[in-house]
């Protein structure tokens, strides 16, 4: 509730409390649709997911320098590069480790059915790097508070947000093309649509650490266009201004 009073203050309370039985209803669909990643195939996952956009993803490959797939906690995300693997364009993800070993094991294997492969957050550039420079593809969840270390402070729903530079460095350094590409349940169609958008503009002259900021900022942007759009799609329980400015105070109770 506390996130979504500062993403959408003229929201009433019923409005929000509608939005997070959303969001609920998603992640139990995301749980079942992780449950059943064994029976899906390149000749069945058109029923469950459908491409939209990947010419804009075809366009960045095209470029030979590596494409890092944008992304966030949207609707049945772990869906989002297990289908597009299934498709024909398996990718390299960050992911952290989860705690208890047999449990990582297990969640690694369904991720990776597909032809995925994981690469640990907190180890991630040398994987990046060559995989990028080998023109493959690396995805990146980066709606997520970060640590002020490893952050810059940039507009998220008009409030300064830590947001990550791993992703904007790394396109700066090698060249890859930033192609945000998100998952949603269309209603419509009754199945899940992956859309991937054009390239995100990246800004590279002489001052890097204007241009970070300002590169953070856009894919800030971007995600938040997605949210707005499936407001009940996105995962609202994170405490994404958790972290502040020196100086502010928090805007979490707790």
């Amino acid at each position: 509730m506390t996130s979504l009073r500062l993403a959408f203050p003229n929201w009433t309370d019923d409005k929000r409390r509608e939005t997070i039985r959303g969001m609920t209803r998603n992640l139990g669909w995301m749980a079942a649709e992780f449950a059943h990643f064994p029976k899906l195939t390149r000749g069945n996952i058109e029923k469950v997911v459908a491409l939209d956009g990947f010419e804009n993803f075809d366009e960045a490959r095209a470029r030979g320098k590596g494409v890092i797939f944008l992304t966030g906690h949207m609707s049945a995300w772990e869906l989002a590069p297990f289908a597009q693997a299934l498709y024909g364009h398996p990718l390299s993800f960050l992911a952290r480790a989860i705690d208890n070993e047999g449990v990582n094991r297990l969640i690694d294997s369904y991720r990776c059915r597909s032809g995925n492969r994981p690469i640990e957050k907190n180890n991630s550039a040398r994987t990046m790097l060559r995989v990028l420079r080998e023109g493959g593809t690396v995805g990146v969840l980066a709606d997520q508070n970060t640590s002020v270390e490893e952050s810059v402070f940039v507009d998220f729903f008009g409030i300064p947000a830590a947001t990550t530079t791993g992703l904007v460095r790394m396109a700066r350094h090698t060249g890859a093309a930033v192609v945000p590409g998100f998952l949603c349940w269309d209603a419509t169609k009754r199945k899940y649509r992956l859309r991937f958008e054009r390239a995100v503009e990246m800004r590279n002259g002489e001052d890097e650490a204007s241009d970070i900021r300002e590169n953070a900022a856009r894919c800030n942007r971007v995600i938040e266009d997605y949210i707005r759009a499936h407001p009940s799609q996105w995962l609202w329980v994170h405490k994404r201004w958790k972290n502040r400015p020196a100086g502010e105070p928090p805007l979490y109770s707790e």
